[in-house]
């Protein structure tokens, strides 16, 4: 199985529509305010911090830069060539390496694998924008690239974000201008039921070794100007808790 073409395309779109400048996504966070408050809740729980790191869905390349300058081999995976580019324009020292990867196939997933060994997995915000259809493929693939030995952190939007931007894209004005385009390509954040997740992560073989809330950050601002931040579900897991 793989992804359709709309999908594709939709997320091709989406990334050579999208302004160049830094923060100009609706969560293109600064990574102090996103991968790195992850970080404090992931690295702990690492049983091999020198194994491969990738991370997976990872767009332009922001969280990635932020991973290889702590990590020996980190690789950013997309199904986007336009958000590839990007990541590699703005990596010019190569600090990372960037792959096209459709995580829904399986051939795809078990070669990377195959390549590179077990590895750490990062995954941020990537679950509740996939098709229906796609999810527990992409958390099978998560736990094939883990394997024995590596773990993984996934966080989503919880169910409760998706009524925050349901009553932000309901305001008299219409949605923030940075959520217009999420919307108009089709995203859904918030769109995976809370209880899914951990079924997904046990239907793949992974135990869940911690889990918890925290707020996830965007680079949009309310009407009353403050940040706006989504509710989000975080998990740690693998093969076997420590």
């Amino acid at each position: 199985m793989s992804v359709t073409s709309r999908y594709r395309e939709s997320w091709e779109s989406f990334w050579r529509e999208a302004p160049q400048e830094q923060g100009a996504v609706f969560w293109d966070a600064e990574p102090v305010l996103a991968v790195a408050r992850h970080l404090a809740l992931f690295e702990p729980r690492l049983a091999d911090p020198g194994l491969p790191l990738v991370d997976l869905g990872c767009g332009n390349g922001t969280q990635t830069r932020f991973l290889a300058d702590r990590f020996p081999h980190v690789l950013g995976a997309d199904l986007c060539a336009a958000a590839l580019d990007r990541a590699r324009a703005a990596d010019p020292d190569g600090r990372a390496a960037y792959r096209r990867l459709d995580a829904a196939d399986r051939a795809e997933i078990k070669a990377l694998h195959a390549e590179i060994g077990d590895a750490n997995v990062y995954v941020r915000g990537v679950l509740h924008q996939c098709e229906e259809g796609d999810r527990q493929a992409l958390v099978d693939a998560i736990a094939t690239l883990a394997g024995d030995r590596g773990r993984a952190f996934l966080v989503e939007p919880s169910e409760e974000a998706g009524g925050v931007l349901r009553d932000l894209a309901a305001g008299p004005a219409g949605p923030p201008p940075k959520l217009a385009p999420v919307l108009r390509h089709g995203m859904a954040p918030g769109e995976v039921a809370d209880a899914a997740v951990p079924g997904f992560l046990a239907a793949a073989g992974l135990t869940v070794a911690a889990s918890g809330t925290l707020p996830l950050t965007t680079t949009e601002y309310g009407p009353d100007g403050t940040r706006i931040e989504l509710p989000s579900l975080w998990y740690v897991a693998g093969r076997a808790t420590d």
